[in-house]
């Protein structure tokens, strides 16, 4: 069973290469309000709309503070591509071996089409610059997430 992060729990720490291929570590970001979202392949349908809805909202989030990542288990070569063809202005994070989305329970049993399978939980947290989090939702949709996030963050 995949544990699942609640609001006030630490935010797990990484270090992960994006797809620049340069290291980012949340704690770097420590003082900044995070945006972490977990999707499971770059270039797929659900997880291009999802990133450029992030891409499309993201003045909007920076001028309230906000800080977006993505991450899921792509390579930084995939995501490079993906970054260039979707025109995204954030930083992809690669995670291959699934340690940091499992720290987060973003990696585990889902439901795909009726049948069990090992894989990445469509996840959105939001950390606190202290590094514990505000929000932590599984489970999300990719389509119409943003506008929701946006909303619970009160910038609609």
């Amino acid at each position: 069973m995949t544990t699942r992060l609640e609001p006030g729990d630490k935010a797990p720490d990484f270090t992960l290469e994006t797809h620049e291929g340069a290291s980012l570590s949340l704690s770097d970001l420590r003082g900044k309000t995070v945006i972490l979202y977990a999707y499971p392949a770059a270039m797929t349908p659900g997880c291009t709309t999802q990133a450029c809805d992030f891409r499309d909202s993201l003045d909007a989030l920076h001028s309230a503070g906000y800080t977006v990542l993505g991450i899921s288990p792509d390579s930084p070569e995939k995501l490079a591509k993906f970054v260039e063809r979707d025109h995204l202005t954030f930083p992809l994070l690669s995670d291959p071996e699934k340690a940091t989305l499992t720290a987060y329970g973003a990696f585990g049993e889902k439901n795909n089409y009726g049948r069990i399978v090992q894989g990445v939980i469509r996840s959105t947290f939001v950390i606190n610059p202290d590094g514990t989090l505000q929000h932590a939702m599984y489970n999300v949709k990719a389509t119409g997430h943003v506008a929701k996030l946006r909303r619970t963050l009160g910038l609609d």
